[in-house]
């Protein structure tokens, strides 16, 4: 059987449900849709809209109103919901939501994101270091795991605009990729490369200087799954014609 799960920063729920988002995701109907940057508590999401669809909804919120936040809307009931990772600094920005099904965990996250530099640059990297602990924790009671989110990193050159003009922007550090490097090889697999090697595939955009029109963007949205699931990967693709933010949907099917 194939299903189909997909990521997306909203950048707002509420803003991406003002330019037709529910509209797109009555005529997609993924099985499960993992979203990113709500920016919403759950008593500021229409959730019944989603309900029509056919979906169960779960959110974890930032205690910050207007801010962070991870909602997962799946078809299937999961057999168990955790929100966080345990951790009070990191779950009370709603980064991380768990939900177990009976063939794969799925970990729906927002990778905090260090532009502002400083503090917040500081917290991303050790936001990393815990986050790559979790899962190696994880890894030891669920072995089949789909991660999905926005990484806020750009792995390699081939996943940013000029690499060479953002050796030092947050999201392309060294320090930031050799993360990603190790936690690839903790027996996790990216799997929009086993689809394609082209250049110039991205999944966000500055609303800055006509970026989207230039495609001027990044890759840092992902799908990332451990070895033991990847014979199961059926297709993974950026759909990057989807306009509801400054980030786009990214896909992930696979056989169970």
């Amino acid at each position: 059987m194939k299903r189909a799960i997909l990521s997306y920063n909203v950048n707002g729920i509420r803003a991406a449900i003002n330019k037709g988002f529910v509209k797109w995701l009555k005529a997609n109907s993924p099985d499960i849709i993992c979203i990113q940057e709500t920016k919403a508590s759950p008593t500021q999401i229409e959730i019944p809209l989603f309900e029509y669809l056919g979906y169960h909804c779960y959110i974890h919120s930032a205690e910050k109103k207007g801010y962070s936040g991870v909602m997962t809307l799946s078809k299937e009931i999961p057999e168990q919901v955790v929100p966080g990772m345990g951790k009070d600094k990191y779950d009370m920005e709603g980064r991380v939501l768990r939900t177990d099904y009976p063939d794969f965990t799925l970990l729906n996250v927002y990778i905090p994101s260090g532009t502002t530099g400083g503090i917040r640059q500081d917290f991303k990297m050790e936001f990393l270091t815990d986050f790559r602990k979790f899962i190696r924790n994880l890894q030891k009671e669920r072995n089949k795991l789909i991660i999905c989110g926005d990484y806020n990193i750009c792995h390699k050159p081939i996943d940013i605009n000029h690499p060479e003009r953002h050796k030092k922007s947050s999201g392309f550090l060294p320090e930031e990729r050799a993360w990603f490097d190790d936690f690839i090889a903790d027996g996790l697999v990216d799997t929009f490369r086993m689809f394609s090697s082209e250049p110039e595939q991205y999944s966000w955009w500055s609303y800055k200087a006509n970026s989207r029109e230039k495609n001027l963007g990044w890759r840092i949205d992902y799908h990332i799954v451990t070895d033991s699931l990847k014979n199961n990967i059926a297709n993974a693709e950026i759909l990057n014609n989807v306009q509801h933010s400054d980030h786009c949907p990214v896909t992930l099917v696979f056989n169970i």
